[in-house]
């Protein structure tokens, strides 16, 4: 049985997951006001999920970060272009690149090794998901600012994609 793919982030109100660059200040500057001990749910969703898949993009900014995010957790970082990862990346992350990238063939990697729901994070690689029919359950912080432009949560679809709201909160 394949795994389960779930997709947790924030986006801007006009739709926006990061700045045009990929900076996410906006996003930072808004952790900042949470009140100490409040993660919005994230820390419950990390210990729901087995696995993460993100983009090179994504990979790139949370092996910048000063603390993982994600913990010893294991990471397919998928890329077209990326021919090995970076020195120093933690042994958890595993670069799929090519035929090997694709949603489908990602989802056997992950049965194979054991995984039954799986993160999947950054946008084009949850838009190549959506696309592909795979996103059972999508979580969507909207955040109460206007960037104008950026790299967009949702692209260009070729079918209407049905959605359900499970709950909401503010």
């Amino acid at each position: 049985m394949p795994p389960t793919c779930s997709v947790f982030i924030a986006t801007s109100l006009d739709g926006f997951i990061a700045r045009p660059d990929g900076a996410i200040d906006w996003l930072e500057r808004l952790n900042a006001t949470v009140p100490a001990g409040e993660d919005c749910g994230y820390a419950r969703f990390m210990e729901s999920v087995d696995a993460l898949v993100m983009g090179r993009a994504s990979v790139d900014k949370v092996l910048g970060f000063p603390a993982r995010p994600c913990g010893d957790q294991p990471v397919d970082g998928l890329s077209g272009s990326m021919p090995q990862l970076p020195p120093g990346t933690p042994p958890t992350v595993t670069l799929l690149k090519g035929a090997s990238a694709a949603p489908a063939e990602v989802l056997r990697t992950a049965a194979a090794a054991g995984h039954r729901r799986l993160y999947i994070d950054g946008g084009r690689t949850i838009q190549s998901f959506l696309a592909a029919g795979l996103i059972a359950e999508l979580t969507a912080t909207t955040v109460p600012v206007l960037l104008g432009a950026g790299i967009r949560l949702f692209g260009a679809l070729h079918a209407d994609v049905p959605l359900g709201r499970l709950s909401s909160q503010a």
